[in-house]
């Protein structure tokens, strides 16, 4: 049974929206579940006592005296399960993460852990205690102090600007206004209700507002809760973030490296709304806020805006992004043709569109898909448009697909046509026969490709017969307009052809596919064929392997069935986990395929080129794209997703539901290899109104993380026709870790003003990303068996041999990084993080547990050492000891990682170059020990498996290095910033330790 948690078990009139409204609401006190080690719960009423020094608890069995924790012995606050009693498998799964939280506090470090009704309920816990722990009672913002706020005092004086006559007041409706331009997206109904709610409430009805109620209004429409909750979690100065604070929550959430004070000055002077704020650097909720919702804080990562993939690979190593029917706004059948859908198209990044020629009235020849189309489209108008966009979204090759069904005195015309409009961007030079791949994106920058048949060497008329491609004959059929005979005895249907326009095809040569056998064999590298959707997904099917092995030398076109007469699309990861470059998508029809289409080319700077996975390129690789679990030297990760809420959600298009309100939920789907496809939903936010909270927590593991894509849709519980309000897809390469706005869109993928999904975003390895309990679980049942990733036996003995010698390098490779992991999770655990936590987190946290005690922290880094020991002076409580032992544990698996990583990554590299010295020999070999049918299918997988594991596994090492590395330096980074740090002039340079992984030679 799926758990779910709302924050609308809070009364609705009453919002969190400061530290003095949590502080209100301990003071009043609630039921929480108390647990106890045995992992029994027991409900009691807690509360804040009145001079806000102690929690206390009641009914209880002790004094009075003894059932209170006092504020002053807190040493930290946790939110979720993260203490050894919340993790025990007895409790786990019987309320979600958001509903727990722990006290830290006195000497000896003792946990109470309690469980709320509500996430709500815990943000005003912790939120509180979290501030009563840092600055006492004596704040200017805890009840009953009149000094006004940073943000007050900004609010204030927007008021006074607005107050043209300075009487003090301003007319209701510009007070609607002020807020609405403050606050873009909120619905003008809202903001004059809640003007009328604090009218009546303070009762002073009328058409006027004074300053006090305007900010009143301000403070309860424009907060919001989980993002001042956030603000508070890093602020270390009242109700802001400092420079410092600022800088940390960069670095430690939001994963930012090489963050300084200055950018940090950047960033406030760039958002904060108060010129106090701006001029002292602090940042408050409304500046905070803005900042999150601000492209600079995007979820997608800029990086990815612009090309920054290797464009000098072959062609046939790229995705492509493809149009079919590119000319046609509505469906296939009744469709009319218009010439705007392929500015669209080309717009949108697309680098190959298919024309289909017929016979036009008028003696020139025309484009449309089909003869029943409404009306038709010059040819000469459609290159003439091409000609002035092919490259203003990419500068990349376009490739033009050219479906012939004219007569051969129309083709001379279209042949001329293109010559004469495209002319130098026309790419005719014919393929280099001694080149075994494709040229390259780089080097073929602003040219056109024609894709179509060609005339027979042998034929030196000026026309011939070529065979023709099925596409676009089965509508002609439909509809009784067929004019060409299927051949007696079957075989391929004949069309004439004209020289001229034969000669205008080069580098894609369209060709019959025979058989996989057939292409190994003969086809040259220029020779592409085309699949329709039925025939490549039984390929896909029955011999995946085969598929992706062909398409690493060949381009191959996937086109949509003939029976999809509405112009629906397949489903692009169908074909793109077997290799397929170009599958052909219609793109006037929106839903989830065009989502992912268009999501998926937008990582490469949307120039419509995606470069494969490394996996699917190399030329010896074992990869089957039907993997129903993780693959060999491919690292799987876990995706950590926490829907938090939604803004400004529309309702959706076309509902026939009652009233304004929506019902909303949030569905969270992954598309990639059939091993990674997952989806999970929260649950219903009921009664939110157009800003729902969820905060729930979502768990995928991604196998192959370079094909996968996440794609977020919103949905109504309480529709009536149309459930759909909005989705976003990216790609998993380009998603940013941390606390992210996901900017919404329509189904037609327009943006959606101001619509947006609030997350926070964790990824880790598939290992060091593993529930607590089950690690603790495992511990319990005896030892788990570590799996160790081996050589396959090929039946080949001089072969076999040289496999047979990375045995033990490959053992050693998994056990160094397994050893770093298990230690890294402990540590965390211990630290009371998650293992998506960074090693900043852990020493920052532990330094914070030391300045909360009464006495003088008791432990240190030493950072003179590039290993730093963390050193305890005097006696320190249990807890603590643990902490450094597991410290100590983590600190020596990572020295024996990095000082042994070097030596068994050369063996592994050694074994690998050994098995690749056989690759050019093996046909010879295979005679020889007279190898076929089954066998030699069953040899060749288990080299291309073992060539694989090799070059993974030394990858993988490589990488657990480098993060090793990367850990010492936070160390040290943490160390000094935080104070337990000393002698602290030997920190390594983040530059050494940070320096980019070489790749190993394809």
């Amino acid at each position: 049974k799926k758990k779910t948690v709302s924050f609308s078990t809070m009364p609705n009139d009453r919002k969190i929206n400061s530290t003095a409204a949590c502080i209100s609401f301990m003071l009043e006190g609630c039921e929480l579940k108390k647990v106890r080690s045995n992992s029994r719960m027991y409900s009691r009423f807690f509360v804040l006592d009145a001079d806000m020094r102690s929690v206390r608890w009641e009914p209880s069995k002790k004094d009075s005296e003894k059932a209170k924790i006092e504020i002053k012995s807190v040493k930290e606050v946790r939110v979720g399960k993260k203490t050894p009693v919340l993790r025990s498998n007895g409790l786990s799964d019987q309320f979600p993460d958001e509903c727990a939280f722990s006290i830290i506090y006195g000497d000896n470090y003792e946990s109470l852990d309690l469980v709320a009704s509500s996430a709500d309920v815990v943000s005003a816990w912790v939120m509180g205690l979290r501030y009563l722990v840092s600055y006492g009672k004596h704040t200017p913002e805890a009840p009953g102090t009149g000094h006004p706020s940073l943000r007050t005092s900004w609010i204030s004086s927007v008021f006074d600007l607005a107050d043209l006559e300075k009487s003090g007041r301003i007319p209701v409706s510009r007070a609607v206004q002020l807020i609405k331009a403050l606050n873009p997206g909120m619905k003008t109904s809202t903001i004059e209700l809640k003007f009328k709610e604090l009218q009546k409430a303070s009762e002073r009805p009328g058409t006027e507002v004074a300053c006090d109620l305007f900010v009143e209004a301000y403070c309860e429409l424009c907060t919001r809760p989980e993002i001042f909750f956030l603000l508070v979690q890093f602020s270390s100065n009242k109700e802001y973030l400092g420079l410092k604070d600022l800088l940390m929550f960069l670095e430690v959430e939001q994963g930012m490296e090489g963050v300084t004070e200055e950018k940090c000055l950047e960033i406030v002077g760039k958002y904060e709304p108060s010129k106090e704020g701006r001029e002292k650097g602090y940042l408050a909720i409304d500046g905070f806020t803005r900042y999150l919702l601000s492209a600079d804080c995007s979820i997608f990562d800029p990086q990815h805006r612009k090309v920054c993939q290797d464009m000098a690979q072959p062609l046939s190593h790229y995705y492509i992004s493809s149009a079919h029917s590119a000319c046609l706004l509505e469906d296939n059948f009744w469709g009319r043709s218009d010439i705007s859908g392929y500015i669209s198209a080309l717009g949108l990044g697309c680098r190959s569109i298919e024309l289909v020629l017929w016979d036009g009235p008028e003696g020139e020849p025309v484009v449309y898909t089909s003869p029943s189309a409404a009306s038709c489209v010059p040819f000469r108008a459609v290159v003439g448009l091409i000609d002035q966009h092919a490259f203003t979204a990419s500068a990349y090759p376009l490739i033009l697909c050219l479906v012939v069904r004219c007569s051969a005195p129309q083709q001379r015309l279209a042949a001329q046509c293109l010559r004469k409009t495209l002319g130098e961007k026309l790419y005719l030079e014919p393929p280099n026969p001694t080149a075994s791949y494709l040229p390259s994106p780089e080097q073929l920058k602003g040219r056109i490709l024609i894709k179509g048949k060609k005339l027979p060497p042998g034929c030196e008329d000026s026309e011939g017969e070529v065979s023709d491609e099925e596409e676009g004959w089965e509508l002609a059929r439909r509809l009784g307009q067929e004019e060409q005979e299927v051949p007696e005895g079957g075989g391929p249907r004949r069309v004439r052809l004209s020289r001229e326009l034969s000669e205008l095809v080069s580098l894609c040569q369209a060709v019959p596919f025979q058989d996989f056998e057939s292409s190994r064999r003969g086809q040259r590298y220029w020779e592409m064929c085309s699949f329709s959707e039925v025939e490549a997904g039984r390929f896909a099917n029955e011999c995946p392997a085969e598929l992706v092995s062909y398409n690493k030398r060949f381009l191959s076109r996937v086109y949509p069935s003939p029976m999809r007469i509405d112009a629906s699309n397949m489903n692009p990861q169908d074909f793109w986990k077997c290799g397929c470059q170009m599958v052909a998508m219609n793109y006037q029809t929106p839903g989830l395929m065009m989502d992912l289409n268009a999501g998926w080319f937008r990582q490469n700077g949307a120039c419509g080129y995606v470069l494969r996975p490394a996996i699917m390129r190399e030329e010896v690789s074992y990869f089957s794209a039907n993997a129903k679990d993780s693959l060999p030297g491919v690292p799987a990760q876990l995706l950590h997703l926490k829907v938090i809420s939604g803004q400004n959600l529309p309702k959706p298009r076309g509902s026939g539901a009652k009233g304004e309100v929506v019902e909303p939920y949030v569905c969270a789907e992954v598309h990639g290899i059939p091993a990674d496809c997952a989806e999970h939903r929260t649950k219903t936010a009921l009664q939110s109104g157009d800003n729902p909270v969820f905060d729930e927590s979502l768990e995928f593991q991604i196998n192959l993380p370079e094909l996968a894509v996440l794609r977020f849709v919103v949905l109504d519980d309480d529709y009536i026709g149309d459930e759909f309000i909005a989705q976003y897809t990216i790609p998993f390469e380009c998603l940013q870790p941390g606390y992210r706005h996901v900017p919404l869109q329509s189904l037609a993928g327009e943006p959606l003003p101001h619509a947006t999904l609030f997350v926070h975003v964790a990824i880790t390895d598939r290992r060091g990303g593993g529930k607590g309990h089950r690690r603790g679980l495992a511990g319990r049942r005896g030892r788990r068996v570590r799996e160790y990733t081996s050589t396959k036996a090929t039946g080949i003995k001089a072969i076999d041999e040289v496999f047979r010698t990375a045995t033990q390098p490959l053992r050693e490779a998994t056990d160094l990084r397994e050893n770093v992991q298990n230690a890294l999770v402990s540590f965390k655990e211990l630290c009371g993080l998650t293992p998506a936590a960074n090693m900043k987190q852990c020493i920052l946290t532990v330094a914070a547990w030391l300045l909360h005690s009464d006495s003088s922290p008791s432990v240190t880094l030493n950072l003179a050492e590039k290993y730093p020991p963390m050193e305890a002076q005097g006696p320190i409580p249990d807890l603590l000891r643990k902490v450094l032992t597991a410290y100590e544990t983590m600190i020596q698996t990572s020295r024996t990682l990095i000082e042994s990583a070097d030596t068994v990554y050369g063996k592994l590299i050694q074994a690998q170059q050994a098995g690749m010295d056989f690759h050019k020999e093996l046909p010879r070999i295979e005679a020889k020990e007279g190898l076929r049918g089954r066998k030699l299918q069953k040899a060749l997988e288990s080299f291309a498996w073992n060539i694989t594991v090799l070059k993974g596994q030394a990858d993988l090492l490589k990488h657990a290095k480098a993060e090793a590395l990367d850990n010492l330096w936070q160390i040290h980074n943490a160390g000094q910033s935080c104070g337990i740090g000393r002698n602290g002039s030997a920190s390594p340079e983040p530059s050494r330790l940070r320096a980019p992984l070489e790749p190993i030679p394809e």
